[in-house]
């Protein structure tokens, strides 16, 4: 019953913000504009078709936003007007009752919260998609953080995905550009890494992991987690002190070297890419901060990337080859690594890149 409302909702924002444009593009389906259009001749459409994609997005909620932010990144799938307005999706998410939160941490430990933190914020930090975060002291004095999942999120992010899966399947049989997109395989990996942000366990362990690979590094912190009070609901570790990264006039101010900063970033990156081919993978400004002496700040580690010695080889292989302007060779390398399917041709995917 829950999927049918659903579903009635999402079709009403479909129409709402004149997105079957996009399904009525195909031929087999153009004999329906004349007639929807005078039927819901009320609804505004003069807004640019990414614009009104990226607000039907916000309107459905936020895993729908979560799923318009991936996409944003997917430049090879999406038109670039589309990416462009995608990439302003804002992930702000009212927080759920603190009340709420309470029951569930104290459902999760067995016990009174007051037995478990020596003092615990009933106020959110920060809210999002699957989780939200609290600020929390333990019992030893140590400053926490304690993120926990949303009550209720895998049942609804299950309905969403089977949603998805249909609408995918629908775009890729009557959008012209549906089959090269590959909506499907979008929609499976989005699937993949929701599973992922649902056990906070694992997120825990990518932060554990991470903190490792960085402990002799001035340049990155990492959170400490504290496993013995997490669960796959619940995720608890050091508080962190820093400044957005977005914060630039902030950052400034407070005497922070920005070109040294960007240096250290962009070291940070391929350290992480080419010495341990494990990498934080959603390092959007709200998932990064800056510490007051200049040292980067990791938070949030539920998407994470790994590369093989092989994926490592061929990315160098990439680099060398752009830095040189060989395109050709950039060409025949995405082509040897899998990236481009065999039979493409190495001549026309070197003019598209030329192109680019």
């Amino acid at each position: 019953m829950l999927r049918f409302f659903r579903l009635i909702k999402i079709i009403f924002v479909v129409l709402r913000f004149g997105l079957d444009e996009f399904l009525l593009a195909h031929e087999r389906m153009r004999w329906m504009h004349i007639p929807l259009n005078l039927l819901l001749f009320l609804r505004n459409t003069s807004k640019p078709r990414a614009e009104r994609l990226r607000l039907a997005l916000e309107n459905l909620g936020p895993i729908f936003v979560k799923f318009g932010q991936i996409l944003s990144t997917r430049r090879d799938l999406m038109p670039a007007d589309i990416a462009d307005e995608l990439a302003k999706l804002q992930d702000q998410v009212p927080p759920f009752p603190s009340s709420q939160a309470i029951t569930v941490l104290e459902a999760t430990y067995g016990k009174a919260l007051s037995e478990v933190f020596q003092s615990f914020e009933e106020t959110p930090v920060a809210s999002a998609s699957v989780a939200q975060v609290h600020f929390a002291v333990l019992p030893d004095g140590r400053q926490a953080a304690v993120k926990l999942l949303r009550p209720g999120i895998s049942r609804i992010i299950k309905h969403d995905i089977a949603l998805l899966k249909v609408a995918a399947d629908m775009v890729e049989k009557l959008w012209a550009d549906g089959r090269r997109l590959k909506p499907l395989d979008v929609v499976r990996e989005f699937e993949k890494h929701l599973d992922d942000e649902l056990d906070l366990t694992r997120e825990a362990a990518n932060a554990s992991q991470l903190r490792r690979n960085f402990a002799t590094s001035s340049l990155l912190k990492v959170p400490e987690v504290y496993w013995d009070f997490c669960k796959p609901e619940v995720m608890v570790m050091e508080r962190m002190y820093g400044t957005p990264i977005s914060q630039i006039d902030e950052l400034r101010a407070a005497g922070v070297d920005i070109p040294k900063l960007a240096s250290n970033g962009v070291e940070i990156f391929y350290t992480q890419v080419f010495r341990d081919g494990f990498f934080h993978a959603d390092m959007h400004p709200g998932n990064v901060q800056v510490a007051e002496n200049g040292q980067y700040i990791a938070l949030d580690f539920g998407i994470m990337g790994t590369l093989t010695d092989t994926d490592k080889h061929y990315l160098a292989q990439n680099f060398i080859a752009f830095f040189r302007r060989d395109y050709k060779r950039v060409a025949e390398v995405h082509i040897e690594s899998g990236w481009a399917p065999a039979e493409t041709r190495v001549d026309e995917l070197e003019t598209a890149i030329r192109a680019v």
